[in-house]
């Protein structure tokens, strides 16, 4: 494949946790609006139908499987980028799990896994990405917290915890790389996504059955990710957070 040529009009985004939900309407969007979108997740057959449904709407895609858990997958999958295109533009750094449950419950393996997958996730897609734009010069992170790294619920509490960790982390990289790479924090409200599909706790899952009542589309999630990455090199849209309108969450 020839290199894409360098433009402001077209980037170069990879999206993590991109098999569906906040991922997925991302990198449909972003393809719509002319830029190469690199998918990555580990249900590599959904990628698959992904990417292809993107090249089949004209858009640019490809696909690689992913575990961002590894770091050495996370940074197999930016180097495999990188060597194809000559650049890095964009890191979403997206792929999160939401397995609720109060603290009584002692949940501890979903808990180390929503520390390995919501953390250590986005920490190695920081490590990964981040020496590519230090070299190049420019880039930009985006990483997906939530609405509770701002806020906690009952039986969120891990989880807004780990939220809070991608808030904190962002935050302490804005302000660590100072003019050439940019750093978005996006926080969504309640979403329609598969997330409450990890949710094995019975209160855990009525917690989350109410708050999706007034679910918000991925769509919208991807929206704001396309606006923060088309704004102009000397704009840093910092954090943005999008709820719904009918509701606190």
């Amino acid at each position: 494949m020839t290199p894409l040529t360098p433009s402001t009009s077209q980037k170069v985004v990879l999206v993590t946790g991109a098999s569906s939900g906040i991922g997925e309407a991302t990198a449909r969007l972003l393809a719509e609006r002319g830029h190469h979108v690199v998918l990555g997740a580990r249900r590599t057959e959904r990628l698959k139908e992904l990417a292809e449904d993107i090249r089949a709407a004209g858009g640019s895609a490809e696909h690689h499987p992913l575990d961002v858990t590894d770091a050495e997958q996370v940074r197999a999958f930016v180097d495999a980028a990188h060597s194809r295109h000559g650049r890095v533009d964009v890191m979403v750094n997206n792929a999160g799990v939401m397995p609720l449950s109060k603290l009584e419950a002692l949940r501890l393996d979903e808990w180390n896994r929503m520390i390995d997958v919501n953390i250590r996730g986005v920490l190695h897609g920081i490590a990964a990405a981040l020496p590519v734009m230090r070299a190049q010069r420019h880039g930009q992170f985006v990483n997906v917290a939530s609405i509770g790294a701002h806020q906690v619920s009952p039986t969120a509490a891990v989880y807004c915890a780990t939220k809070y960790a991608v808030w904190a982390v962002s935050e302490g990289l804005r302000q660590e790389v100072g003019g050439d790479i940019r750093v978005t924090t996006v926080c969504p409200g309640v979403t329609e996504s598969e997330l409450a599909e990890s949710i094995s706790d019975p209160v855990g899952r009525e917690e989350m059955r109410t708050f999706r009542r007034v679910a918000i589309p991925a769509s919208s999630i991807g929206a704001a990710i396309a606006f923060a990455i088309d704004q102009p090199t000397e704009v840093d849209v910092s954090e943005i957070i999008v709820r719904p309108t009918a509701g606190l969450a």
